[in-house]
Order: structure tokens, then sequence, then C-alpha cells
């Protein structure tokens, strides 16, 4: 499974020269509440069987949670289900904030 650094996404997204990825924010409506890395799009882990139909396979996908755990899980999954282009956020939302954004809320 690849993986992507904090720094490294923060890197992607400011350049105008790639294409941004989609992100995919797995964790539970009550997290995105406190906070969230602006552009994710919310698919709570438990839904995810039931609605990766939605995502695009061909499309680069970082999916996010907290720590990184439920995220590589649902990496996993949907390599399973024939998508080639995941990678999971490393460390989460927690690494983003310590990384990236040390004024995001943290739980």
């Amino acid at each position: 499974m690849r993986q992507i650094s904090p720094a490294q996404l923060a890197q992607r997204l400011d350049d105008p020269q790639q294409p941004a990825p989609v992100l995919l924010d797995v964790r539970e409506p009550w997290e995105l509440e406190i906070c969230k890395i602006d552009g994710s799009v919310a698919m709570p882990m438990g839904s995810v069987p039931a609605r990766f139909a939605e995502l695009d396979r061909e499309r680069e996908t970082v999916v996010i949670c907290h720590h990184g755990g439920r995220s590589a899980q649902v990496c996993m999954f949907l390599e399973r289900q024939g998508f080639a282009n995941v990678i999971n956020l490393a460390g989460g939302v927690a690494g983003w904030a310590a990384q990236v954004d040390p004024g995001m809320a943290q739980y």
C-alpha cells in the first residue's frame, strides 16, 4: 500500500501543475465536525462497502482518518475492489495538524 506524509500531501496540494487527488475522509461525522482537511469528501468507513462505486477508480485518491489505521484498511479494501491509485495519509489528520496546520483543532 502506498503512503504519503502530511507534508508531502500539502506540497502536492499546493502544486498547480499536478491534478489534485480526491481526499477521501473515512472518519465519523462527529470527527469531521471537529476538524478536516479542506476539500475532503466524507465517506465514513462503515459506509465504504456500500458506497465505493461513487468513487472514480482511475483518479488518485488519498484516504484520510484520525491516525492512519482506518484509512489503511479502506485503502486495502479499495485495492481489492480494483482501485489501483489509492494512497494512505500516514498519521492521518493528527499528523496533518502536527506537520502542516498547527492551528487545526485536535481530539
